[in-house]
């Protein structure tokens, strides 16, 4: 019978750590997941599927933004918003927007699935894919993506030239 392997108190931390962030992850995307249900569902029927996706995304989009940024990956630093808005709006835009209503418009279209059920199907799959990509490339960890800031040089002066005894 094997042993098994016990984690050392490092990588327990980095476990917990990483179960923790993942929780808040689930929880922040469930409530992109059900703003945006109820809208695109209230929705659909008054002002079709497209329009509907949009809105009920956008709502969603902004909650979890905030939520990501401030409470999952905790990136607070105010240097980096226009950074890390700019990655977050261009993945959400192909993510939410495009890749969201080619799922919902093939389940319908294709297999007679109507959003009711397809944004859970949607969602299933996003739930992984953007966790991958939040962490890596949205609100990544670590110095990879901090501002460089130059400092100027500063050039010796010899005393004799600042000095103001000749």
């Amino acid at each position: 019978m094997a042993k098994k392997k016990k984690l050392s108190k490092k990588d327990q931390k980095r476990l917990k750590k990483l179960t923790v962030q993942f929780t808040e992850y689930l929880i922040s995307g469930g409530v992109w997941f059900w703003s945006g249900y109820i809208l695109i569902i209230g929705l659909d029927d008054y002002i079709g599927l497209f329009w509907a996706n949009l809105i009920g995304n956008a709502v969603g989009i902004a909650l979890n933004f905030l939520l990501q940024r401030y409470w999952v990956f905790r990136t607070k630093k105010s240097g980096k918003i226009a950074f890390t808005a700019g990655r977050y709006v261009v993945y959400t835009l192909l993510n939410a927007f495009l890749l969201n209503y080619i799922i919902l418009y093939a389940l319908r279209e294709q297999l007679g699935i109507g959003p009711e059920i397809g944004q859970f199907i949607a969602s299933a799959f996003f739930t992984f894919w953007n966790y991958f990509w939040y962490k890596v490339w949205v609100f990544p960890e670590g110095s990879k993506h901090k501002k460089t800031v130059v400092k100027p040089r500063v050039r010796n002066v010899h005393k004799h030239i600042t000095s103001a005894h000749h």
